[in-house]
């Protein structure tokens, strides 16, 4: 994979760029030198502007890998409480998750990059976790609502963090095997993982 040529700014005027630009010559650099070698620096010399301006889009290096993550996320949060009352609750989540995990086929070598950075770099793993949490807030919260108890409640946590384990599992699946479809078996998990539990027993159980 070739590295990223900068843009030659216009003679008077800043050079410009968008979180897009800035995410995609990352991944490009961690691709052919590694996440860990490659700098902020070096992230700004490719797309053609400072350092400054690469953290006015981003916290940090770690943050890059993950994107848009927390507008996807008020995204998922949208549509959970959107959902109708009347549909099962292990059926909104599936589809829920599901969605918000299908980023189009042109947006899949991307995405395999990101997660296989996510799921493999130890640099990243304390930042994952604070990212997997998040997550998990906005799923417990949606079970909570439905269940009439609070998102720190024992149900709601279990269930948050099963969906996630059952989409991580998913993923590495994935990354292992790329002939596979990712929403297809994404979807297929998670039907297995509704099958373990019935809405009308956890209400009584709550």
């Amino acid at each position: 994979m070739a590295l990223p040529t900068p843009p030659r700014p216009s003679p008077g005027r800043p050079p410009t760029t968008s979180r897009d630009r800035i995410a995609d010559t990352a991944l490009a650099l961690f691709a052919v030198r590694g996440f860990e070698r490659t700098t902020l620096n070096d992230i700004a010399a490719a797309v053609g502007v400072s350092r400054r301006t690469i953290l006015r889009y981003y916290d940090s290096k770690n943050d890059i890998v993950w994107g848009t993550f927390g507008e996807h996320l008020d995204g998922l949060r949208a549509q959970l409480h959107e959902s109708d009352p009347s549909e099962p609750l292990m059926e909104v989540l599936r589809r829920a998750i599901v969605a918000f995990n299908d980023y189009g086929h042109e947006q899949l070598p991307a995405l395999r990059l990101r997660m296989t950075l996510i799921t493999t770099v130890p640099a990243l793993q304390g930042h994952s976790m604070v990212r997997y949490a998040d997550w998990c807030d906005v799923i417990a919260e949606f079970v909570a609502e439905r269940l009439g108890t609070t998102p720190d409640d024992h149900i709601p946590q279990v269930i948050a963090n099963a969906a996630l384990g059952t989409s991580m599992a998913t993923y590495r699946h994935w990354i292992r095997n790329p002939q596979v479809d990712l929403i297809s078996e994404l979807d297929h998990a998670l039907r297995l993982l509704a099958a373990g539990f019935d809405e009308q027993a956890l209400r009584q159980r709550g």
